[in-house]
């Protein structure tokens, strides 16, 4: 059984920081590119950043890059959101997911979800 468990989440003040661990279990890790999404209340789900299966490219959202930065230890299976200046239009609960290897920006393009981890930034 696949399980994707997110953590790291919290409240935390505009312009701090907080680090998003994901942490896979039941899957070949290394066979698949990462994702993280989030979703604020009353919006759709949006793309945040993604890494490729061997964590040599990264994507970004326009409205993250500069101040976030997606890793993945293959090691560990985890994969990493580190979140910097933080601002309360990041409010939201955050998502991991498993998908294609190169990585994408496609939510449809992922078959494995975790449950999520609320992020709320105060300003």
């Amino acid at each position: 059984q696949v399980q994707l468990v997110e953590s790291g989440g919290g409240l935390v003040q505009a312009g701090g920081s907080l680090r998003l661990s994901c942490a896979a279990s039941g899957l070949t890790f290394s066979y698949y590119g990462m994702g993280w999404f989030r979703q604020a209340p009353g919006k759709e789900r949006e793309f945040v950043a993604a890494i490729s299966w061997s964590g040599d490219t990264t994507y970004y959202a326009d409205s993250v890059k500069g101040r976030f930065a997606i890793s993945r230890d293959n090691g560990k299976n985890t994969v990493y959101l580190q979140m910097n200046s933080l601002k309360p239009e990041d409010t939201a609960v955050y998502y991991c997911a498993g998908g294609p290897r190169a990585g994408s920006n496609n939510p449809r393009t992922y078959s494995h979800w975790g449950q999520g981890t609320q992020v709320t930034v105060s300003s």
